[in-house]
This record gives structure tokens, sequence and C-alpha cells, in this order.
């Protein structure tokens, strides 16, 4: 009765040893390409906005997240199936066998892994992501803004502000309040709408990410070609709404979408838009990904053992070629559900787990067939899905050196 007690352990801790190695290994490397895809175009805005090296650790840091959502269940996938090659190459799974201990028993830590990556994958895409895409973008308008304070001086013409040019003749070195200000609006106008003002400050409101300006005792002069028209006052204000550079794929960082919304507010948007509407399906589509995804990792970790066991000792080792494949159609097929859902009007529920229901049938006949010692897949299919991943692995790895030769 000890030794059936003591030896799941030992067996346990010994095959979640074996699989979390490759994990971390994996994760390492997959998230070192990420960094550097996203080195080059974020090295831009740094040189750009003149960030410091505190604020350019920051908004890494903010990138993390995001790239996490992929590169964990990917990696959960490839440490599965390598520990599970190796084991298999080496005879390790046939003499577990010959000692009485069925595949399925070899499962509890398998899910137990998979369980705990899949709960840190939902947790940094409910929780972790749309707290930095807004930590992101408020940084990203700070560092805009103090340029701009920077960049407007005495007795120069300013054009830190897009299609407004500021021009300031003193400025008051402890409120920073100016003196004979005049402004040039080109926004929206063939003619500059030019505006002259005895004083006027600069505000910057992070949670609305707008900048304005307060010009006071001035007139605003707009030309026209029949008739020009003057118009006095006493306080006028102009609201900018900031658009720094920014290194997600040129989203606007004055706007906060739904992926930058929590899991509480999606819900309450949801109600209030209305879910048959085009942007009620585009706010439920955000909230069921961040659900369908993590869940997504679980089922790619657990097929990634029997893709494992495909290899034997002086066989070549498929399970990584296939893996990879599998998880390229698993992203087309959620991307497939998730612009049907959006763009078709399909229903949202379906369309966004049908991958998961997919794939979750093929881990569970997966399993069945090697626990049953039958052929996971017909020898032309394998082959065929081998010869097929490896190519494009080859072509791509090719094309990437070629890029990197050229930079």
């Amino acid at each position: 009765m000890p030794n059936s007690t003591r030896i799941p352990k030992l067996l346990y801790s010994y095959l979640s040893t074996e699989m979390l190695a490759p994990f971390f290994a994996s994760f390492l490397v997959m998230n070192s390409v990420f960094f550097l895809v996203k080195l080059i175009p974020f090295l831009n805005v740094v040189l750009e906005l003149e960030i410091t090296f505190v604020d350019f650790v920051r908004l890494f840091l903010y990138l993390f997240p995001n790239m996490f959502l992929y590169s964990i269940p990917m990696a959960a996938m490839v440490g599965v199936i390598i520990s599970f090659t190796r084991l298999s190459a080496e005879s390790e799974i046939l003499a577990l066998k010959a000692s009485g201990i069925s595949l399925y028993q070899m499962l509890p830590p398998i899910i137990i892994v998979s369980a705990i990556i899949a709960s840190l994958a939902g947790y940094f895409s409910a929780t972790l992501i749309p707290r930095s895409e807004i930590a992101m973008k408020q940084l990203m308008f700070q560092v805009a803004k103090e340029k701009i304070d920077k960049g407007i001086k005495e007795h120069q013409f300013t054009e830190a502000l897009g299609d407004l040019v500021v021009y300031v003749d003193s400025i008051d070195k402890d409120t920073g309040r100016w003196n004979n200000v005049w402004v040039s609006d080109m926004r929206g106008q063939t003619t500059p709408i030019i505006t002259m003002a005895e004083s006027g400050t600069m505000n910057a409101q992070i949670n609305n990410m707008l900048v304005t300006i307060i010009l006071e005792n001035g007139s605003l002069h707009r030309p026209d070609s029949n008739k020009s028209q003057i118009i006095a006052f006493k306080k006028y204000t102009i609201n900018i709404p900031l658009q720094p550079p920014t290194i997600l794929d040129g989203e606007d960082v004055t706007r906060l979408d739904v992926s930058s919304l929590t899991m509480t507010q999606l819900q309450e948007a949801i109600k209030k838009v209305g879910p048959d509407t085009r942007e009620g399906r585009e706010m439920l589509v955000q909230y069921h990904k961040r659900i369908v995804l993590p869940v997504g990792c679980f089922i790619l970790s657990l097929l990634g053992m029997p893709l494992g066991l495909l290899a034997r000792p002086g066989r070549r080792a498929a399970g990584i070629p296939l893996g990879l494949a599998f998880f390229i159609l698993y992203y087309i097929l959620f991307t497939l559900g998730k612009d049907f859902a959006v763009d078709n009007g399909y229903p949202v529920v379906p369309a966004m787990w049908l991958p998961n229901g997919i794939f979750l049938f093929i881990t569970v006949y997966f399993i069945r067939q090697t626990a049953n010692e039958h052929s996971v897949l017909p020898v032309l299919i394998k082959n065929t899905l081998t010869s097929v991943s490896d190519k494009y692995i080859l072509y791509y790895w090719q094309k990437t050196k070629r890029l990197w030769t050229k930079q």
C-alpha cells in the first residue's frame, strides 16, 4: 500500500519536471523572437520621443502581456511534445508500460501542469493585458506631452502639436503661464485660423488623453475669400487629442478600444449597446476571446502528449512539425470564427468556441488511439503534414535569415 501511493508521486513529479524544463526553454526562445520583431519599431518611437531608459523599460514591460498570450500556448504545447518525444525515443515510456503503468495513469501530471499554464495565460488575457494597454497609452501620452512642453520655447514657432503652430513671447518659469500667445490652427482648414491672446496655459488630461490650451483676453481671426471674421474673447479653449507615435500596429494611442476594457466593463458595455449591434458583437468577441484562448492553451498542451509519443527509437520525430501545423490550424480556425462573428453576424458563442470543440475532439481521439497502441494518423496524412510543415518552416527560416542579413 505505501508503494502504491509513493510511485504515482514519484512518477508525477518526474513527468512534471520533464515537461516544465522544455516549456521554459521554448518560452524564452519564443519571447526572444517576439522581442526582436518588436524592437525595431519600438526603437523608432524611443528615438522620436527621446524616451528615458526608465520609460523605455516600462513601455517594454507593458508589451509583454500581449506577447505572452500567444507565446505561452505555443511554448506549453512544444514543451509537452519535446518531453514525451524524448521519453518515447529513449524507451522510457516503454519501460513504464512494461511496469504496468498505462498512458491514462500518466495523464494527471499533464492535466495539472497544463491547467496551471492555462490559468496563467487566462490571468494575462483577462487582467494584465487590459491594464498594460491602458498604462502604455497613458505613458505614451505623458511622454508626448513632456516633449511638447520642452518644445514650446520663448520667441519660437512650435510645430509639435501637428496642425497647430504656437508662438509664445514669454513663459513664467514658476507657473508655466504663457504671455502674448499666437496660435495658427490648420485643423480641417485650407486657410489657418489665427488666434492671438494676452496669456494662456496648457493642461493635460491623462484619463481623456487630451491636451487643452486655454487662452485669455484675445481675438480670433477667421479669414475667408469673401469676408473675414474677427471674434474677441475673454477665454477661449482649444482641445487637442494627442496622437503620438505608437508601437501598437498603427493603433491610435488616444483611443481606448475594447481591448483596454476589463471583463466587467465589457459586460456592462455589451448590455448598453446591445449584443446584436456590430459594436456589441466586437465586445462580445473580445470577451469570449479572453476565455477561449486560455482554454485552447489547455487543450493544445494535452494534444502535445500523443504527438510527442509518435517518436520511436530510430524513427524520425514528427511531433514538433505536426504540433506546429496543428497550432497554426487552431489559430486559423480561431481567426475565421472571430471574423465570421463580427463581419457576417454569425452567433458569437458557437463561432468563437468551435475551434476548441474541434481540437478537444482531436485531442481525446489521439490520446485514446495512442493508449490503445493504434496509429494516431494514417501514414499518408502524417507524412504529408510533416513534409508540408517542414517545407514552410525551412522557407520562413531562410526568409528570416535573408531579412536579418540585409539589415
